[in-house]
Parts: structure tokens; C-alpha cells; sequence
């Protein structure tokens, strides 16, 4: 999956390159313009959903979900900073 995301990506970059050489330094616009509009096209619905995928699959949601339990933790990790502080100042 990273190697087919790698390639895509350079793929992708090669044809926006392309797109903004033929927009910009040819008289062919029209056809510039298409090649950009299909990569970006490309990068918002395959390139990205792709990378978020191979991201996040073997994450759990809930380690990022605020509900009570997490709060709980958070609350006792700054008490426990806080304390640790004030012991080491005096």
C-alpha cells in the first residue's frame, strides 16, 4: 500500500507538472487546464483516501474520542505533573 501511494503521488505530481507547462509556456490552455483539474481531482478522491486509510487502520478511534474516562486520565496526568512540580520548587 505505501510503495502503491508513493508511485501514485509521483505520478500525480508528474501530471500536475505537466498541466502547468502546457497552461503556461504552450498556447494549448484548454488542455492544460483539464490535466490539472484531473489531478487534483485525482489527489482529492484517490490519492488522499488512500493515505488516510493506510493511516488510520490499525488505530483505535476511541484512544482519540474525549468521553469521561479519557478526561479522568488527563486530569490525573496534570494533578500529577503539577505535584511532581511544586515537590521538586520546594
Amino acid at each position: 500500500m505505501r510503495n502503491a501511494i508513493i508511485i501514485l503521488f509521483c505520478i500525480l505530481c508528474l501530471t500536475l507538472g505537466y498541466g502547468f507547462y502546457l497552461r503556461y509556456f504552450t498556447e494549448d490552455t484548454l488542455t492544460g487546464d483539464r490535466f490539472l483539474g484531473l489531478t487534483i481531482l485525482a489527489v482529492a478522491f484517490i490519492l488522499m483516501p488512500m493515505f488516510l486509510y493506510h493511516r488510520w487502520k490499525d488505530r483505535n478511534v476511541k484512544d482519540y474520542m474525549l468521553d469521561e474516562d479519557n478526561i479522568r486520565k488527563m486530569r490525573d496526568f496534570n494533578e500529577s505533573k503539577e505535584s511532581r512540580k511544586n515537590s521538586e520548587n520546594q
